[in-house]
């Protein structure tokens, strides 16, 4: 019986320990089944450090194709050090290496690899894979600069292939310390001319084999390959195309380590980051990257829940502590030094990058806020240099201004992190750099400080005949972000004149809304709404969405959209409608179904777009209607059927960490709809339990033991012990610590959160 007790014991503290490896939930490789056609997340295996400088992902894809790694393919080329944020944006500070054997092969399809996935490893903190051809086993495990790679080699003569891309390139074998350094320039834009990220790799088994290669310009065969020719003996290449392949004679089972790191400040600088692996063993670099992530992730510990459940969960969680990332690395002194990609100097202080705040802003930084504070104070500060070094807040950045999506959405990105107590030390500079963007245009990049400013300031609205593509949404999203500025304006206790300019301006969604079909539409220059009007037409005057997407896009008023629409019950029955009429769509902007359509049509949820940020807050705009339990129904519809661990689990782009966010916040049963406010509106919790460790020391609580498939309404719900019936909880609240205890059931409670007191913050009621 002594035997059996113990037994019992020692079996709940394994489980209990294995509890706590949060990273082990994570997959990798969700939403790597991806295509062109259509998204299941566009994302690639970002082997990391949380807001690690660089990645590391496995390559299946072609030299500068955005879909790096799809889940579908059945060959790896290479092990790519990237940076890339998104397929559509692409990749810079690139370059890659591939272990081969028999014969030296440089050329990518060449090289290339079968590989299963029944045979790869892929955690947050380190990847490994079998090369079928090469009978080689690959692993790699990064730091946030650097990464080292261990190679077990069959008997047979080994190679390892260093591919710097093309676009502009160097390398350089030094066989007397078995390293190979170089540099690369391959970007997709947003760089300044003297860009270069350069590298160091160190082997510790000498070399046996050093050849080069090089192509001065982009020769292709008809089937679209680069014809390659290695240079034995020539140890040094600069060119369009460079690369190297060193050798060695091995063993069956031989391992050699290859320790690797990158800068884009200098060579140099190279070396100092290759200093982050320090003396460790391959094992304790695993080990210390596994405690990275169980420290981040652990900030949210979730109970309660099914095996899936806890993998969507610290997937989510994963994606959502990658972007954006560190730009800038530590110098001699261990003080932070970044190359700036806005004027090509190397400058002290923070930088953060890849990122686009039209997506993020909604609610990936918020979360940073309310749970990594100190991380995201950094992030502030980077952007205050972007300022500095630019003449401009970021719109998207990779690494610098990127031309991309709508909004000026940097004002919610900024004020919402200093009203939550995340404050930047230079506020002057960060006031001007916000007004600055409301009366200026980026000169090269126009998705930077606001295209139609002089219209907009002036009628209060973008006209949809004045050749500025997709101006509703701009005018939607620049009234919000005049809201943000509006706030910020009165904390700082700007001139009355001025706050009340921005508090003008954040009205002006009203200029768009049409009474007749209670949607937003785009108005021409002389006032006149344009004709004809589809609300099921994609693009034109919206953002990859149409009118019954954006209509919505009001997150500093919805009260105010509520008295446009006729009322609380017209509201709903709008709202409603979204989920009830059949996927219909209008293409004809674009000539085609773009794969943001087709992520809404095969979902089978109506014209509700998940896949795409406009609509995500939608549903949580039931709770200022009086409804807050169709917002508890539909958000457990969507985190049901649309997020899953497999990797086709997310249900359109992931997008920088805020789809994946948004599942994070909805899980824990509350949203920011508004950032800039205090409020978070409730949802209903996913989890029986769930317990929240701020930054501050402070815990909070979340308690739903009647949580289940089915048990997804509110009935009743305690805030540290008192009746709480508000569609909302506070910031502070929050940080504050204690505990939120709910009562759940099947069916909903239709007498809780009714009153108009209870419904969240609506600028118009203030």
């Amino acid at each position: 019986m002594k035997k059996l007790f113990l037994s019992v014991v020692a079996l709940c503290v394994t489980l209990f320990v294995q509890a706590k490896d949060y990273a082990d939930y994570v997959s990798p490789l969700v939403g790597t089944q991806s295509s062109f056609e259509l998204s299941t997340g566009n994302t690639y295996p970002a082997i990391s450090r949380p807001w690690g400088m660089n990645f590391w992902t496995p390559q299946t894809g072609k030299m500068g194709d955005g879909w790096q790694y799809v889940y579908t393919a059945n060959k790896i080329r290479g092990f790519k050090q990237t940076h890339q944020p998104s397929p559509w944006i692409n990749d810079y500070g690139q370059f890659s290496i591939m272990p081969v054997t028999g014969k030296p092969e440089f050329e990518e399809d060449k090289r290339a690899s079968w590989f299963s996935h029944k045979a790869e490893i892929a955690k947050p903190y380190y990847y490994k894979v079998y090369l079928a051809e090469h009978d080689v086993v690959t692993e790699m495990v990064p730091t946030e600069r650097a990464v080292m790679f261990r190679f077990t080699f069959p008997e047979n003569d080994s190679y390892v292939v260093v591919d710097a891309f093309d676009r502009g390139s160097s390398v350089k074998v030094i066989p007397g310390e078995n390293k190979i350094v170089g540099y690369t320039t391959r970007n997709s834009g947003g760089v300044p001319a003297n860009f270069k990220n350069y590298f160091v790799i160190e082997f510790d088994k000498p070399f046996t084999y050093e050849a080069t290669f090089s192509n001065d310009v982009q020769p292709e065969k008809p089937d679209g390959s680069v014809p390659v020719t290695l240079k034995e003996g020539k140890l040094e290449q600069t060119d369009f195309h460079t690369g190297a392949v060193i050798g060695f004679k091995t063993k069956k089972g031989e391992v050699v380590h290859a320790r690797v790191a990158s800068s884009f400040i200098s060579p140099e600088q190279a070396i100092r980051n290759l200093k982050e692996l320090g003396g460790d063993s391959f094992e304790v670099l695993v080990q210390k990257g596994k405690e990275a992530w169980n420290e981040a992730l652990g900030k949210v510990e979730v109970e309660g829940g099914t095996l899936d459940q806890y993998r969507t969960f610290y997937s989510c969680l994963y994606r959502s502590l990658l972007f954006p990332r560190k730009f800038y690395e530590l110098d001699a002194n261990g003080q932070p030094v970044h190359y700036s990609p806005y004027n090509g100097e190397t400058l002290p202080g923070y930088m953060y990058t890849d990122t686009g705040f039209w997506d993020t802003f909604r609610c990936l930084f918020p979360f940073l806020n309310l749970m990594y504070p100190s991380v995201n104070k950094e992030i502030q500060e980077g952007l205050v240099n972007t300022y500095k070094e630019s003449g401009f807040f970021p719109e998207w950045a990779s690494p610098g201004h990127r031309g991309c999506m709508v909004g000026n959405n940097s004002a919610s990105i900024l004020v919402d992190a200093y009203l939550k107590g995340v404050r930047v030390e230079d506020v002057e500079t960060l006031y001007k750099g916000l007004i600055h963007g409301t009366e200026a245009v980026h000169p090269e990049v126009s998705s930077t400080g606001r295209l139609g400013y002089e219209y907009y300031n002036k009628l209060g609205y973008v006209p949809y005949d004045v050749k500025i593509n997709e101006n509703a949404a701009r005018t939607l999203e620049y009234a919000y972000n005049d809201w943000c500025i509006y706030k910020l304006a009165k904390d700082l206790k700007r001139p009355k004149k001025e706050v009340n300019l921005f508090a003008k301006r954040a009205m002006n969604y009203r200029n768009l809304f049409d009474k007749e079909t209670l949607l937003m539409r785009g108005k021409n220059k002389d006032g006149k709404f344009m004709a004809p009007f589809s609300p099921l037409k994609w693009g034109d005057a919206f953002t990859e969405g149409n009118s019954w997407h954006y209509s919505w896009s009001v997150f500093h008023d919805p009260q105010g959209l509520i008295d446009l629409m006729g009322g609380d019950d017209m509201f709903v029955t709008m709202m409603d409608s979204v989920f009830s009429v059949p996927p219909v769509f209008d293409d004809s902007y674009y000539g085609f179904p773009i794969h943001e359509i087709r992520e809404m049509t095969v979902m089978n949820m109506g014209n509700y777009a998940h896949g795409n940020q406009p609509i995500q807050h939608m549903i949580y705009l039931y709770n200022y209607a009086k409804q807050p339990w169709k917002a508890q129904y539909w958000l457990r519809q969507v985190m049901d059927r649309m997020y899953t661990p497999a990797p086709d689990g997310y249900c359109g782009d992931e997008d920088n960490g805020q789809t994946s966010a948004w599942y994070v916040f909805s899980a824990l049963g509350f949203y920011p709809v508004c950032p800039g406010t205090d409020q978070y509106v409730l949802g209903a919790p996913l989890f029986q339990k769930a317990t929240i460790h701020f930054e501050n020391g402070k815990n909070i609580v979340i308690n739903a033991p009647q949580n289940s498939e089915t048990n997804y309404y509110i009935q009743d719900m305690k805030v540290n012990g008192q009746e709480y019936t508000k569609n909302y909880i506070t910031h502070s609240t929050l940080q504050n610590g204690g505990t939120i205890d709910y009562v759940m059931g099947d069916k909903p409670n239709k007498n809780r959160g009714i009153a108009p007191e209870d419904a969240p913050y609506s600028f118009s009621r203030e």
